[in-house]
């Protein structure tokens, strides 16, 4: 890897561990929590980075996601939560966030992202390769960091 890339993958692992210690002293009801004037929750928040992470590098790669698939139709974009989640699921996103950032470091390093779609997201940034679409997570794991905070302000009252 580039050492730019190797820049963006560093603040997307600090940004991950962030998340999780954000996360770290708040109940199962508070995570779940959708204060009035949100239309998410904390809980939600991290699994949408986790799950658009693998869209934005898997499927526009046309590779298979490295997490079930259940999980992709509940935290892509454009979803909310609809039910509460439970401290397993919450584990298991935990464990998979630095993971899959370790796999998907090795799969780059394999070469296998060769087949990229090029995709312009709502930001308006079209992404042309895996190289750009690890360089707009930074950005997106940050906002929905941003707004995870913001959360944890009003459900930590």
């Amino acid at each position: 890897m580039v050492v730019e890339l190797d820049k963006s993958i560093d603040t997307i692992q600090a940004s991950r561990k962030l998340f999780l210690k954000l996360m770290d002293g708040l109940s199962i009801g508070q995570l779940n929590k959708v204060p009035e004037g949100f239309n998410n929750n904390i809980i939600w928040n991290f699994g949408h980075v986790i799950v658009s992470q693998q869209i934005l590098c898997y499927k526009l790669a046309g590779l298979p996601f490295k997490i079930d698939e259940t999980f992709i139709s509940k935290y892509v974009k454009g979803t909310k939560p609809e039910a509460f989640i439970n401290e397993s699921e919450l584990d298991y996103l935990k464990q998979q966030s630095l993971q899959l950032v370790n796999e998907l470091i090795v799969d780059m390093e394999k070469g296998i992202f060769n087949n990229f779609t090029s995709y312009t997201t709502s930001f308006t940034v079209t992404l042309n390769s895996i190289d750009d679409a690890v360089k707009f997570l930074t950005m997106h794991e940050g906002l929905h960091l941003g707004y995870s905070m913001a959360l944890k302000r009003i459900v930590n009252k």
